[in-house]
């Protein structure tokens, strides 16, 4: 089976193949907007490999949380692949992609959410506990034992976060980020097992409904001008 998966939750974004378990990825140019290069770098990974568009037979993306106008790209772009080419189609968890890129048992997601808040999520052996969340770094939910690994931008964006969570947290991977090498991981199994959404469905997660707050608000919130 061969997936395209596509990640833009954060820039730059990037592109990966699911082939029959094998993965190969790359990373959208730093210099482009994801809208920009997401189709060029997905047509030159698939040129790399001696394939097209018209011998794939499922398209993944990253479906957030994350960028409010990055996950549009990636779910537009899957949308367009997945009706034109009629294809299967499934979003994949942004912070789900975190956890297995992390590879831990017990793996506390964090994913910098701007406006001074971060998206979150716990996982064990890759399954959600509870919701996705979003919300200001000391108010991060304490997972009820210790002996976690923590991951992603969130850590570095605000480091009260270490203070918050260092007794129940045993190893740290700030430098965990989306990436569709992981999307196609989770994808692929999925996919060949036969799940799907109808691309009319598909939708990112935004987790919060306020897309931007004003400079005074963050600032009165502790957040970034």
């Amino acid at each position: 089976m061969k997936i395209l998966a596509l990640e833009t939750a954060t820039d730059p974004g990037s592109v990966a193949l699911w082939l029959d378990g094998r993965v190969v990825a790359r990373v959208c140019p730093a210099e482009l907007s994801n809208s920009a290069s997401l189709l060029p770098v997905a047509q030159a990974l698939l040129e790399a490999e001696g394939l097209g568009f018209s011998v794939l037979d499922g398209i993944a993306f990253g479906m957030g949380p994350g960028s409010f106008t990055g996950l549009r790209v990636s779910c537009g772009v899957a949308q367009g692949l997945a009706v034109a080419r009629d294809l299967p189609l499934l979003g994949i968890g942004t912070l789900d992609a975190m956890a297995l890129a992390a590879d831990g048992e017990r793996v506390i997601a964090l994913l910098d959410a701007r406006m001074g808040e971060i998206y979150h999520g716990c996982f064990i052996d890759g399954v959600l506990q509870g919701e996705i969340g979003v919300c200001p770094p000391e108010s991060v939910p304490l997972p009820a034992s210790p002996g976690w690994l923590a991951c992603g931008n969130g850590l570095s964006a605000y480091p009260a976060l270490r203070e918050r969570l260092a007794e129940r947290v045993a190893e740290w991977k700030p430098e965990i980020l989306p990436h569709a090498g992981f999307v196609a991981r989770l994808a692929g199994p999925r996919m060949e097992r036969g799940e799907r959404v109808d691309p009319a469905d598909a939708a990112p997660l935004y987790v919060r409904d306020k897309v931007a707050k004003t400079v005074a608000e963050r600032l009165a919130e502790g957040g970034r001008a």
